[in-house]
């Protein structure tokens, strides 16, 4: 495997995982393994059963040390719970489709007397092959901060540690999530709509209750995050046209939502 680099811009589930770690009194220990985790001692980490861990970490031995690790896995119940707490919020379901944490995700899972991350010490259960008696020994450390990257790279792999793979999560928020006639319900037929008349209204309203204010700062684009160019180009490049994209896009935003607030004060004056 790569060599593990200090990454100051990771991710803040990434982050959040180290500094979890290092909460529970443990950082001697573990500056000892990010020196192993940045020489690329850790030769591979692997899953079993999905949510069982297994790496090979090279020490002071000839063999490689066996590591294996895991975090208790939530049952079916609290899975469904936390799911359906996704679902009823559109952004969690649009950040984690789009590959992203929510910021505040934590807080499904502590709606349902659950925690994403380890509390205690206890809630980690690795062992190791080599002789030391502590735990963590400085291989299951080193194997804790490339956990860290690969939390980067893929946030469902921490859900995965607690039992549920990508591929689950994803199909159970889109069944959720999707229209009862998308579901096989049979939906009542509507009254047709005169799209001549939708955005008439031909009652006068009272100026007292019509208040025009600014648009949010807050638009689909701060709410999805950076966008995921796909290039050929080199990872600084496409970087570079995912921002000049991403700021072309919010220019069109901030023009639309002014003409709408001008448009809006201009048809105020004219029902006064």
């Amino acid at each position: 495997m790569a060599p593990y680099e200090s990454q100051p811009n990771r991710e803040w589930w990434a982050q959040r995982w180290i500094d979890v770690l290092e909460s529970f009194g443990w950082i001697r220990r573990l500056e000892r393994a990010r020196i192993y985790a940045r020489e690329g001692n850790v030769l591979n980490i692997d899953f079993h059963n999905n949510a069982q861990v297994s790496a090979r970490v090279q020490g002071t031995a000839p063999e490689p040390y066996q590591v294996s690790l895991s975090l208790d896995s939530f049952d079916d119940e609290q899975w469904q719970y936390v799911i359906e707490s996704m679902a009823e919020r559109a952004i969690f379901s649009a950040k984690l489709l789009a590959g992203e944490m929510p910021q505040n995700i934590e807080e499904v899972f502590t709606a349902n007397g659950l925690s994403l991350f380890p509390l205690t010490k206890f809630d980690i259960h690795s062992q190791c092959s080599c002789p030391d008696q502590a735990n963590p020994c400085k291989h299951i450390g080193a194997v804790y901060y490339l956990l860290g990257d690969r939390f980067s790279e893929d946030p469902f792999v921490l859900f995965q540690l607690r039992g549920r793979t990508k591929e689950q999560i994803i199909a159970a928020l889109r069944q959720l999530r999707s229209t009862p006639s998308e579901q096989g319900v049979e939906m009542p037929q509507a009254a047709p709509i005169d799209l001549q008349k939708f955005w008439q209204y031909n009652q006068p309203l009272d100026s007292s209750l019509v208040v025009i204010t600014p648009p949010s700062s807050d638009t689909v684009l701060n709410l999805l995050g950076a966008i995921p160019l796909k290039s050929e180009a080199s990872t600084n490049q496409t970087a570079v046209a995912a921002q000049l994209a991403l700021e072309y896009l919010q220019n069109i935003y901030a023009q639309v939502s002014q003409q709408a607030v001008l448009a809006a004060m201009t048809t105020g004056t004219r029902q006064e």
